[in-house]
This record gives C-alpha cells, sequence and structure tokens, in this order.
C-alpha cells in the first residue's frame, strides 16, 4: 500500500495535458499523437530528394512539436524520434550494406543556446536509438541566423536560407546522409543543405522528418 501510494507522489505530469504519469507522456495522449501517423510514410519517398515522414503536423502532434520545441521537453523528442526509427525500419528504402549518416538540420548556434538543444538532434538520438544509425550532430552548420519561415513567401523563403549552411569537420565524405528535421512545409531549407553537401559530392539519400502539414501532401 505504502509503495503504490508513494509511486503517486513520485510520478510526474505530462507535457502535453498534465496527467500523472511515470513515462514520457501520459498513455492518453500517446494514443492521440499514434492518431497522427501516416498509414503510408514511405508514399513520398521519390524524386530527387525523397521523403519519409511520420505524421500530420496538426492536433496532438502539432501540440507535441510545440512543447518539445517551445517549453523544453528534449524528451518528447526523443520518444517520437523512437517511433519515427520503428516506422522506419518497416520499408527497405535503402541499401542498408553501407549504414547512413543521420544529420539533423541545425539550429543557429545563438537560437540552440537559448532554447538550449536542437529539436532535430533530440528527435535524431531516439531514431538512432532504433535503427543503430550513426548520428553526426554537427555534420552541418548554420553560419548565420534566419527569420522565422512561417510567414515567408516560396521565393522569400529561398532567399533566406541560401549559402546558410557549412559542411562540419566531423563529417565523412564517403559515408552516404540522410537529413532529419522536425517539420517539412516546402523542403526549401533541406534542399539547400542537400544541394551544401551535394557540393562536396557527399551523397544525400534523403529526408526523414516527423511531421508535414496536410496541404502539402
Amino acid at each position: 500500500m505504502l509503495k503504490n501510494i508513494l509511486s503517486i507522489f513520485l510520478q510526474e505530469n505530462c507535457p502535453l495535458c498534465e496527467r500523472a504519469t511515470s513515462a514520457e507522456i501520459c498513455p492518453y495522449c500517446q494514443k492521440q499523437l499514434k492518431s497522427c501517423q501516416f498509414k503510408q510514410p514511405q508514399q513520398f519517398w521519390q524524386g530527387d530528394l525523397p521523403l519519409f515522414v511520420w505524421g500530420e503536423y496538426d492536433g496532438k502532434l502539432k501540440q507535441a512539436i510545440a512543447a518539445l520545441k517551445y517549453d523544453k521537453n528534449p524528451q518528447i523528442g526523443e520518444l517520437l524520434g523512437i517511433w519515427l526509427g520503428e516506422a522506419w525500419q518497416k520499408y527497405s528504402l535503402i541499401n542498408t550494406q553501407k549504414l547512413p549518416t543521420i544529420i539533423p538540420i541545425p539550429l543557429h548556434s545563438s537560437k540552440e543556446k537559448s532554447r538550449g538543444f536542437n529539436q532535430a538532434q533530440s528527435i535524431a538520438r531516439g531514431f538512432c536509438q532504433v535503427t543503430k544509425y550513426p548520428l553526426i550532430p554537427r555534420g552541418l552548420r548554420r553560419i548565420r541566423a534566419t527569420k522565422a519561415m512561417f510567414s515567408l513567401t516560396v521565393e522569400e523563403r529561398k532567399q533566406n536560407i541560401k549559402q546558410v549552411f557549412r559542411v562540419g569537420k566531423t563529417l565523412n565524405p564517403s559515408k552516404p546522409v540522410l537529413l532529419l528535421d522536425d517539420i517539412y512545409t516546402t523542403g526549401t531549407t533541406v534542399q539547400e543543405a542537400s544541394r551544401v553537401l551535394r557540393q562536396q559530392r557527399i551523397k544525400v539519400l534523403g529526408v526523414i522528418a516527423l511531421a508535414t502539414p496536410r496541404q502539402i501532401i
């Protein structure tokens, strides 16, 4: 009896609904999050820069990503990254004889310092925990700060992100790369990251993302 009472007091609150839980996210919110998952996340794996995306950027998943980024909950990113990795492993989309390097899309150092972490890197840790792919957190560097993208036109986005990335010194150019980000919208950011990597003759296999808005699909 005492043990059961203590376990209640030792539990933390779910960051999405404030229910007491011993998990990163309570079972109720986990169920709601999984309802956002695409039935065919591989459907966008085509073209010059194919995309694998876990779910729709709406509802509970949108709330979870906001809580991850703005309420400083990196554990949410790792859990969602694990789910992303589990979904990825159900499909044979690449030749796994040569494990790809995972490169999370970087934040500018000023924003990362303010936030305390890079949300894409948190997701990538969970993803790599499942897939066992090597993670290079500093494979790319963002050399200048940029404006928030949500209010910009497509052309403004391109100019905003142009020449913002540099290849990190720790990256092995002989290994193929998968880019990983939290949200895929127009693809402007990952296209620029891919351009910079390919310019250095680094093979970019595609993009792994946690969420995309329905209007992009």
